[in-house]
């Protein structure tokens, strides 16, 4: 750990100190709002603390260990426990490193996830397809709920573009990495030579729209029509006009949702799906300095763009941002996608925490 860093750590913790005085002289009465915020503030403080002392008896102990790693006779019993003190200090290290992160308020999110055919025709609505039930498996392997709002399909039981409500835990904190355009190498069903074509298909992550954030929408400032549902749904297909389509007059940005046999309730879902995309064209206005890459979600859909490649021949699968590549692409189709998520959490954070330690 660098010294900026732990010197982070213990001035939080001498603020954790001076909070206990404040909270002594303040009082728990009923109504104290001041009280309130103090007792907040210390209480996220707790863990700063604990880590804080955990890593200072590691290195008190280690420094003992050290002072006897050439006694004649306590010399190899020191030798093994300083090689244990020192993996407890890289876990200690990076408990409180975690610690001293400032949260991604937008990490609780739900989602809306977009999925849009790109280059490469039939082929890339087949891959949509493939990408779809991907995230659906993973979903599912995290018991996170999915809603699909609104899906066209191609000629060839394809995706030309989908939407999906996906809830649970923690959604947009591993789901963020998606948004991008994803690359597929293989043998198209369509191609009758055996040749390898290069299609693409883009994805976008909207965290949804928190009621605190306030996104006001005007009546004026939207037309909303109405039409009849297609795909599954049997005889109410046809009969009722239950599906809902908006546009946003102002910015030209039309949502859609088709998944329930109520008029009202897709409306309410579309409506919402509506405030995520505003609020990720507010965020992308204001971060487009500072955080570029990482709001530029699904550049053109052009096979030359791409943020992960997966290669059917050589049966790899590979993320360009991290230069990592696995090879058991049926497995990753089906879900597993942690093995590839896990990596870009820990670079994200190596990030991050060079981030702090620069500002510091």
């Amino acid at each position: 750990m660098s010294f900026d860093l732990e010197a982070r750590a213990r001035a939080l913790a001498e603020r954790h100190r001076e909070l206990a005085l404040l909270l002594a002289e303040a009082g728990e009465r009923e109504g104290n709002e001041r009280y309130r915020e103090l007792a907040g503030e210390f209480a996220r403080l707790d863990p700063v603390v604990a880590a804080l002392k955990k890593l200072e008896t590691i290195q008190s102990a280690l420094a003992s260990a050290e002072s006897l790693r050439d006694d004649p006779e306590l010399g190899a019993i020191a030798r093994e426990e300083i090689a244990q003190l020192r993996d407890a200090l890289t876990r200690a290290e990076s408990e409180l490193l975690e610690l001293l992160l400032p949260p991604d308020p937008l990490d609780a999110r739900d989602v809306f996830l977009e999925i849009r055919a790109g280059t490469g025709g039939e082929e890339a609505a087949l891959f949509a397809a493939d990408l779809l039930r991907m995230y659906l498996r993973y979903a599912e392997r995290r018991g996170w709920r999915c809603e699909i709002l609104s899906m066209s399909e191609s000629d060839l039981a394809g995706i030309r573009e989908v939407v999906v409500r996906i809830s649970g835990e923690r959604v947009h904190s591993r789901l963020k990495f998606e948004a991008g355009t994803h690359r597929v190498q293989r043998v198209p069903v369509t191609e009758s030579q055996g040749r390898i074509h290069t299609s693409a298909a883009t994805v976008a992550v909207l965290p949804e729209a928190d009621e605190a954030e306030g996104i006001e929408l005007a009546a004026s400032d939207m037309r909303i029509d109405t039409f009849r549902a297609s795909g599954a749904g049997g005889q109410h297909v046809n009969k009722t006009d239950s599906a809902v389509r908006i546009t946003h007059l102002p910015t030209g940005i039309v949502v859609e949702c088709q998944d329930e046999r109520s008029q009202h309730k897709n409306r309410a879902k579309a409506l919402a799906l509506l405030k995520a995309r505003l609020l990720e064209r507010e965020r992308s206005r204001r971060s487009a300095e500072i955080a570029r890459t990482r709001r530029e979600q699904v550049g053109s859909g052009d096979r030359s763009e791409r943020i992960r490649t997966y290669n059917f021949p050589q049966d790899r699968v590979t993320d360009h941002r991290i230069g990592l590549t696995i090879h058991d692409l049926d497995a990753v189709l089906d879900g597993d996608l942690d093995r590839l998520l896990e990596p870009l959490l820990a670079a994200e954070r190596e990030r991050r925490l060079a981030e702090l330690a620069r500002s510091t």
